[in-house]
């Protein structure tokens, strides 16, 4: 195993799983606690607009995601879910009218945690700062807002520029991960392992630490064992036949 990080691509991609995992963790929480599995959804699929727009126009794929993520963020806490499918189909569309398109669509769907370049670590990690400096800063606010968003008003608290904010820090975790692991499985990571560890925590932050650590490995690991129990049977089946 430790050989195998001689390799760049082979730290990369440990170091992108751990930036991950760090993001999950924080906003994973938040979208399960807050109730926001549908329009975290909504965002991520509207993100796919964002692709094609970027290399429609020639800009680099980060910049045009980001930004039409966040735009589309902004606008499902003002408005409504409906930019969910808008988006994907626009990002389909334009990547087929894309001149001379060469790019791996199937990188952007199902992910591709091996081919992640160090600029991306660089951005991942700044992105990564940006949400923990926001949750540090507004983790009582945020609190309050995800328990009893009453509560937190008559506290004077904003609850208005809270959602807004963690909409957009949503935006930014998906554009984070979504070459990680793919559009098809984002979701299923900011909320499945939050989801588990909601059930064994008795505190907010107890919830991050276990997600962002834990929880991940603990399906990951769950996940290896049965591959190679599946590797374990076939080879079994070959040798007997």
């Amino acid at each position: 195993m430790l050989e195998a990080l001689q390799f760049e691509f082979m730290r990369n991609a440990l170091l992108a799983g751990l930036l991950t995992s760090i993001a999950c963790g924080v906003i994973g929480t938040f979208i399960v606690v807050n109730r926001l599995v549908f329009l975290s959804g909504g965002i991520a699929h509207a993100a796919y607009g964002g692709i094609g727009l970027a290399f429609f126009f020639g800009l680099p794929y980060v910049a045009g995601t980001l930004g039409f993520a966040l735009l589309v963020a902004m606008v499902m806490a003002a408005v409504t879910l409906k930019a969910r499918p808008v988006g994907m189909a626009l990002g389909v569309i334009l990547l087929d009218l894309t001149p001379g398109y060469n790019v791996d669509l199937m990188s952007f769907l199902f992910g591709s945690i091996l081919t992640v370049p160090t600029t991306d670590l660089w951005l991942m990690l700044v992105l990564n700062g940006m949400i923990l400096l926001a949750v540090a800063c507004y983790y009582n606010d945020f609190l309050a807002l995800s328990y009893d968003e009453d509560f937190a008003q008559v506290r004077g608290v904003r609850v208005k520029f809270l959602y807004f904010l963690l909409l957009a820090m949503v935006a930014l975790s998906v554009v984070m991960i979504i070459r990680i692991v793919g559009l098809i499985l984002v979701i299923a990571l900011l909320t499945i392992p939050p989801y588990i560890a909601e059930k064994y925590a008795g505190s907010l932050k107890k919830m991050m630490f276990l997600t962002s650590g834990a929880t991940i490995i603990m399906v990951a690991g769950v996940c290896f064992f049965i591959s190679l129990l599946v590797e374990f049977l076939k080879a079994k089946r070959f040798f007997s036949a």
